[in-house]
């Protein structure tokens, strides 16, 4: 294992608590109550180590430092509920979409930028729905909203939305580029200015052309199944999902089908790995490894795909309250969450609803040890593990 000091940031959304572990001990080094990040948005990986996140009840984007004496480096109101949340290559500029929430119908249209180096912050009117999005970077920023039904990649100058008048104003996209309608799942290529959305149809890709996109052929998925969230692979430049097939009703959730998909950018080569049935949710990438937890009544298990291909399938301990046949996957019931930096071995994954933390080294499967840090994970929570200079930020969009 790396000697790299690392970190584990546990946050129960439902309890309301962020709580700051050492790796591998599990010494609690920073605690935050009363904060109930979103879990949609996510983490968004920073230069140095940080991560950006919002406080859905409080309004605040945080910009925390796990490595400082002070975790909280810097407070941001920003509006809610958070939908996606990403940031510009430097990771000074940064976009904070809003979308469902507990409501049954997208109901906000408030896009909120910062500029985490002057303290700027404006709020504006964009289109009702759940948009993802993705900041490119340069002397001229552009902020890119993928909206659904229509669908579309709508660009907007950087500066021009920072600029805009107070009271919230709607504001129009200089330029469109159509998507269909079902997108869902952005990523963004820093290095070849590339934008990525996830679709039925496959990953639609554009290119920036000076303050506008041009479309590019579309990655198809090579199978009937599809995937839903989309990240870049920051230890090479490649794609990662996990593709669902099988009958969407939600209550057939355990005959669903998974498999890992993966696409060298570089390469255009496409590979896909059977991960067995059930609820496969996020991934996390480690040194060495891609992580996937599968949910499943037939029994729970941490599936690990290597570099070199070998998969290797450990079970877990079982969930008061996990899904069940005949139910939801999503309502009232527990999930998993996992956990991973690129600059280190450990795959973190969470037993919702019992307040755990498998802590496994990627490279034996082995469980190392097993973290309480003194919250239930309620709906198993949501992680994200940090080496300082783990190049995690090199993926500018929150997780």
């Amino acid at each position: 294992m790396s000697e790299a000091a690392c970190v584990l940031l546990v946050s129960d959304h439902v309890d309301g608590s962020v709580h700051v572990l050492t790796v591998p001990d599990g010494t609690v080094a920073a605690r935050l109550t009363g904060r109930h990040l979103s879990e949609h948005a996510g983490f968004l990986a920073l230069p140095g180590g940080r991560v950006a996140c919002v406080d859905d009840r409080r309004g605040e984007l945080l910009v925390l430092d796990p490595f400082a004496g002070k975790l909280i480096e810097r407070t941001v109101p920003v509006a809610v509920p958070a939908e996606h949340l990403a940031c510009d290559p430097t990771g000074r500029r940064l976009a904070v979409t809003t979308g469902l929430g507990k409501n049954t119908e997208p109901w906000s249209d408030v896009l909120t930028v910062i500029d985490l180096a002057t303290g700027e912050a404006a709020r504006v009117r964009t289109r009702v729905g759940e948009p993802g999005v993705t900041v490119l970077g340069g002397d001229d920023p552009l902020v890119v909203l993928r909206h659904r039904e229509p669908g579309a990649l709508a660009v907007h100058r950087f500066a021009d939305l920072l600029s805009a008048s107070p009271g919230c104003p709607p504001v129009t996209p200089h330029a469109l580029l159509p998507l269909p309608d079902d997108g869902h799942g952005d990523a963004q290529a820093p290095d070849s200015e590339h934008v990525f959305a996830a679709t039925g149809e496959g990953v639609h890709r554009a290119r920036r052309t000076g303050d506008t996109l041009a479309g590019e052929a579309v990655i198809a998925w090579g199978s009937p199944a599809r995937g839903w969230y989309l990240r870049l692979d920051t230890r090479g430049q490649a794609l990662w999902t996990t593709l669902r097939g099988g009958d969407p009703d939600p209550l057939r959730w355990p005959e669903w089908t998974n498999q890992a998909w993966t696409h060298d950018l570089a390469e255009g080569r496409t590979r896909r790995t059977d991960l067995g049935p059930g609820l496969v949710f996020r991934l996390a990438l480690a040194r060495r490894h891609t992580a996937f937890t599968r949910v499943h009544p037939d029994g729970d298990e941490l599936v690990l795909l290597g570099t070199d291909d070998a998969v290797r399938r450990f079970p877990l301990p079982g969930m008061d309250g996990a899904p069940r046949r005949g139910g939801t996957p999503w309502e009232g019931v527990q999930r998993r969450a996992v956990a991973a930096s690129p600059g280190s071995d450990w795959i973190a994954v969470t037993r919702g609803g019992h307040g755990e933390v498998h802590l496994v080294d990627a490279e034996t499967g082995h469980e190392a040890t097993r973290l309480r840090p003194g919250t239930p994970l309620h709906h198993g929570g949501h992680m994200t593990l940090r080496v300082q200079n783990d190049g995690a930020e090199g993926d500018p969009v929150g997780r």
